[in-house]
């Protein structure tokens, strides 16, 4: 079952939208954007446990969203051996929607065991690259998530 914070949450997705974008690494971002668009895109992709379809959200990652796993995390949660972090390569994004509109694609990819965090608005342009404080603070490991990541877990 997917986490689900209402309080902290609402107040995140309130302040997100004042809050100033922090794009510590734009070439960085548009790759990583070329990456999970390419051929059939991430859309092609298996979907998070807990996000067979849209679900709604309590985040700031807007109103409802559709979650998906790269083949290195869906191959971990196949795989018969629990792990404690997710192997690099690893990505998961993370559709927003305000009704039926796009709002953001937020991603998170595992590199040289850190995560690089990188969030798009509707359209593809880049709001926040690298290590930004928002999307660090919401997934910071001293919270009990499953290695920074906060809409399912590990294999265990």
């Amino acid at each position: 079952m997917p986490r689900r914070v209402p309080s902290f949450g609402l107040a995140v997705a309130l302040l997100a939208p004042a809050a100033c974008t922090q794009n510590d690494d734009p070439e960085g971002a548009r790759q990583l954007y070329a990456k999970i668009t390419a051929g059939a895109g991430f859309r092609a992709w298996e979907r998070a446990p807990g996000y067979a379809t849209r679900q709604p959200s309590f985040t700031a990652h807007a109103d409802a969203v559709e979650v998906f796993v790269s083949p290195e995390i869906a191959d971990a949660l196949g795989g018969p051996t629990p792990i404690t972090r997710w192997p690099d390569g690893s990505i998961v994004v993370k559709e927003g929607f305000r009704g039926d509109t796009r709002a953001i694609v937020a991603v998170m990819e595992k590199r040289a065991g850190r995560w690089y965090w990188a969030e798009y608005d509707g359209d593809g342009d880049t709001l926040f690259s690298g290590e930004p404080k928002v999307c660090v603070g919401c997934h910071d490991k001293r919270q009990s998530y499953s290695d920074w990541v906060y809409s399912f877990e590990l294999p265990r």
